[in-house]
């Protein structure tokens, strides 16, 4: 993630009961520049919360040709189930900005929570062919095939259910919408999108 002058990405590796790395700052555009971080945090990414990260405000001289190193640490052990990104609040050069380095990183449900199993949508609706739906433990998936990728929400049992990407492969037309896990308490996927009828799966 970067804003126009400063690439910030991050490394980390999943514990037992911390996820442990470090931001990676660097110029973007070959310049210099003066970086603070003024906070950071794993942010819960269906916006229920989080964890302050406990780095203290600093100012940084980040150079366009080497990484600057800021490790970090999030304890784990009482976090809710759901899916995390990092979240840096920072100045650079004095213009503030949120970025989200990193990819997420889920806090897994109990077994005994979710659902599991897949099953075949064949629908079509709004120029987008739904093929399946695959609930895992940390996610479900839903499968298509469309000409570019689609505007999409999904719906459990009519309450809005968190999105995490759309994945879509252009030369071939395929492409997965990835979110939050069903539970066992749902029974009823409903996809919509932008100017279609929506489509209603009976889950697994």
């Amino acid at each position: 993630m970067q804003s126009d002058a400063v690439s910030v990405r991050a490394a980390y590796e999943r514990f037992p009961v911390s996820v442990k790395g470090a931001f990676l700052l660097r110029g973007a555009d070959g310049l210099p520049h003066q970086v603070r971080i003024e906070s950071a945090r794993a942010a819960e990414c269906a916006g229920r919360g989080g964890r302050a990260i406990g780095l203290e405000a600093m100012v940084l001289e980040v150079a366009p040709t080497l990484d600057t190193f800021v490790p970090f640490e999030v304890p784990t052990m009482d976090l809710a189930a759901g899916w995390y990104r990092l979240e840096c609040a920072v100045l650079v050069d004095g213009i503030p900005s949120v970025l989200h380095p990193g990819r997420p990183f889920a806090i897994p449900w109990p077994r005994s929570a979710v659902r599991r199993g897949s099953v075949t949508i064949g629908k079509k609706a709004g120029g987008v062919a739904w093929e399946t739906l695959e609930c895992l433990g940390d996610s479900v998936r839903v499968s298509f095939a469309a000409d570019a990728v689609p505007a999409v929400k999904l719906e459990m049992d009519g309450a809005a259910h968190p999105v995490l990407e759309i994945e879509f492969d252009e030369p071939s037309g395929h492409g997965r919408v990835i979110g939050y896990p069903a539970l066992r308490s749902h029974q009823r996927l409903t996809i919509g999108g932008r100017g279609a009828e929506p489509v209603e799966v009976d889950l697994p």
